[in-house]
């Protein structure tokens, strides 16, 4: 897995669970998902990191795209 440079990843407990977000610098997008602690640091930064390249890949696909035409 590619991961972008500089990507910002916080764990933040939440009860029994623990929030993962992760924040890409050049774009600011944030994306977070919930795991179990049990899962371990690694697991958790990896699933983040696949979410956060999953919306930035659709967030380009979307950009290419052109505005419905009205009229």
């Amino acid at each position: 897995m590619t991961s972008p440079a500089g990507v910002l990843i916080e764990f933040r407990p939440v009860g029994a669970y623990v929030k993962v977000s992760a924040v890409d610098p050049a774009t600011l997008t944030e994306v977070s998902i919930v795991g179990d602690p049990a899962a371990g640091e690694d697991a958790l930064r990896k699933a983040a990191m696949r979410k956060l390249e999953y919306v930035l890949a659709r967030r380009g696909k979307d950009a290419r795209r052109s505005p419905p035409r009205r009229g």
